[in-house]
């Protein structure tokens, strides 16, 4: 004997919603970090693998924050993780320069872009997703603070992984991009004063040395 009311919570026909909104979500596991193709990294990281090494520092050392960011929710912390780039699903990766030579992204559109797409991305999901990544963008709870400060030191991460395997060539990169800075340091750059915490800043010098340790190295080969 069937349970009607289970009917109506997995529908067999006619249009889903739901399933629609996940799979263009889904986009991000084919979107490319745009910072990385421009330097000319080897099979760059795509936006979602970079979204679950921001979960990971979230889980793995958002304890050291607790510090700074008194009260802070790392369960909670994970969700704005989770959905903190999806609507670049649908705008795409705009790399965040230090290049003088760059042309800067619009701070104003980029954010009515992703609002606009986050708008359709959510409306049929759980009020959770769009409530999570409104509050990241927010930028104002601890959560907020910890999971910037964790998406700005994946970066650094990335680099070391990527100096560590020397898996660039600024030859095959954007000629017109990274003019003012050699190697990786550009990622650097745009990292150290975007920085809120003093935990925050404690690992990046930690990261910069290791990279600098690396790409100071000759012959790594």
């Amino acid at each position: 004997m069937s349970d009607d009311s289970d009917d109506d919570l997995v529908p067999n026909d006619g249009p889903e919603p739901t399933l629609d909104a996940v799979l263009d979500a889904y986009a991000l596991k084919d979107e490319r970090r745009t910072g990385w193709q421009l330097r000319g990294v080897d099979d760059p990281e795509s936006v979602a693998a970079h979204t679950w090494g921001v979960a990971y520092l979230v889980l793995a050392l958002g304890d050291r924050f607790r510090e700074d960011l008194p009260g802070v929710d790392l369960d909670r912390a994970l969700r704005l993780a989770v959905v903190h780039d999806v609507a670049e699903a649908e705008t795409g990766d705009i790399a965040t320069r230090a290049d003088s030579t760059a042309e800067p992204p619009d701070p104003a559109a980029k954010e009515t872009a992703e609002r606009e797409v986050m708008a359709d991305l959510a409306a049929p999901l759980p009020d959770r997703v769009r409530d999570a990544w409104e509050t990241y963008e927010d930028r104002q709870s601890p959560e907020a603070v910890l999971v910037k400060e964790c998406d700005l030191l994946d970066v650094c991460l990335q680099a070391v992984i990527y100096e560590r395997g020397d898996r660039y060539d600024p030859a095959a990169g954007d000629p017109g991009a990274f003019r003012e800075y050699d190697d990786l340091d550009e990622f650097f750059a745009t990292t150290e004063p975007r920085l809120r915490t003093e935990t925050g800043r404690d690992l990046f010098e930690r990261l910069r040395e290791r990279y600098r340790s690396v790409r100071d190295t000759p012959d790594r080969s």
